[in-house]
């Protein structure tokens, strides 16, 4: 398995580079179906548009082909890359997402139980030092520490969706489908 803080070490300063902030960064699959994915955002509107992902993308693989010459292996194995915009109902990963969404509806996936509870769903209530809270639908408001929180995730609204900036479909229309034995022929 990949060495996710590695990665975001890597992949960090290649975002930043470009003025975007890494969201999540998460291997997933097994055998020859498994995907690296690279969640980022623009800090001006929370998303990316296509061409910013095919920029991230580039500088990410350049990244991981330098280290791949220099003898280290991030990733053991065949993989896809996807770099991509968290999207409206977005992981809640950073200490200021519980900042930013509080007031929304999200699920929340705890590592071990807290308070007895592996898992929440309700209006999250924000975080205060190191203690997320929400106002979960069935116990009230639960306090959790972050480290505790496997994954938690927005809940798509129309409180959500009325909140969230359009999202720029910008070079939507312009993605053309390749082979990747096409490619590696060109």
């Amino acid at each position: 398995m990949a060495d996710i803080a590695r990665l975001i070490e890597v992949f960090e300063p290649e975002a930043e580079a470009l003025g975007f902030e890494l969201v999540r960064v998460k291997l997933t699959g097994s055998g020859l179906e498994r995907t690296l994915q690279v969640m980022a955002e623009d800090p001006e509107n929370g998303q990316l548009i296509v061409a910013q992902c095919a920029k991230l993308s580039r500088a990410i693989s350049a990244r991981i082909d330098a280290l791949e010459e220099e003898g280290e292996e991030l990733v053991k194995g065949a993989y896809h890359l996807e770099v991509s915009s968290p999207g409206i109902d977005r992981p809640l990963t950073r200490a200021k997402d519980y900042v930013n969404w509080a007031g929304h509806e999200a699920r929340i996936n705890l590592a071990e139980k807290v308070h007895g509870h592996r898992k929440l769903h309700g209006e999250l209530v924000g975080i205060e030092g190191e203690t997320v809270t929400i106002a979960d639908k069935t116990s009230g408001e639960v306090a959790v520490p972050l480290s505790t929180i496997h994954s938690a995730q927005l809940v798509l609204t129309n409180r959500l969706i009325a909140a969230t900036q359009p999202l720029d479909m910008s070079g939507v229309d312009d993605i053309e489908e390749s082979n990747e034995e096409e490619e590696a022929q060109s």
